[in-house]
């Protein structure tokens, strides 16, 4: 089973009044293990990044001035993400920011199915509070790396906050980890391979055996047809 988590960073945040995706960010779950494959890139814009949206992301137009525009990337998110699972924090906000991008490019939205981990978290966690700094201190998620928003790290700790969700975190489908379990199979399959030899009976015991059937009187195996 393969999800992807999802989030964008924007102009602000209302795309019907003209915002847009600045950065998107998504991290890769196989079977609910992250693969450390990740996709990351910034979109070049129009529109002007509200003061507001420059404190939380510190993004600013001038470092997308030499970033490429959402239409010359856009085949590479949709390449990654395929007919997948999304898991989105508020996803109706990234998924209409999204889709409004391409809109502007006259392509059609994203139509895979997507999970919200905003509503999936207070029922899970029976709680209203569900941003994702708290649900990351809740569970002892390290936070330090966030002294500004970014699409791939938040979705890195959405992954994080997702796994434990869903009953806790994984292992790390790291190389290390890949090269472990390909030398514990090799190593099984070795083990399951090995043929125990046979124990020749030698004819001296044969004979003792042979002697001692023929001394027992009246054996119950004579009762019965064989």
């Amino acid at each position: 089973m393969r999800e992807i988590v999802l989030d964008t960073e924007t102009t602000g945040l209302n795309f019907s009044g003209g915002d847009r995706v600045i950065e998107i960010g998504c991290v890769e779950l196989i079977n609910h293990v992250s693969t450390n494959n990740t996709l990351q890139f910034y979109c070049k814009v129009e529109k002007e990044i509200s003061k507001d949206a420059q404190k939380i992301s510190g993004i600013t137009n001038k470092f997308l001035e030499d970033k490429k525009t959402f239409f010359e990337q856009y085949l590479e998110l949709l390449d990654f993400i395929r007919d997948d699972t999304l898991i989105i924090h508020n996803a109706d906000f990234d998924i209409g920011f999204i889709n409004n991008e391409f809109k502007i490019i006259g392509k059609e939205g994203l139509k895979n199915k997507v999970i919200d981990t905003v509503p999936l978290a207070r029922k899970t966690l029976n709680t209203r509070i569900a941003n994702l700094d708290y649900l990351c201190r809740y569970f002892n998620i390290d936070l330090s790396k966030r002294r500004l928003h970014g699409a791939l790290l938040d979705a890195q700790l959405l992954a994080e906050v997702y796994l434990e969700l869903k009953g806790g975190k994984q292992f790390s489908m790291d190389l290390a980890t890949k090269k472990h379990l390909k030398t514990e199979q090799k190593e099984n399959k070795n083990k399951t391979n090995l043929k125990i030899p046979k124990k020749r009976i030698s004819d001296e015991d044969l004979n003792l055996h042979k002697r001692m059937v023929k001394n027992i009187k009246d054996p119950i195996w004579s009762k019965y047809d064989y």
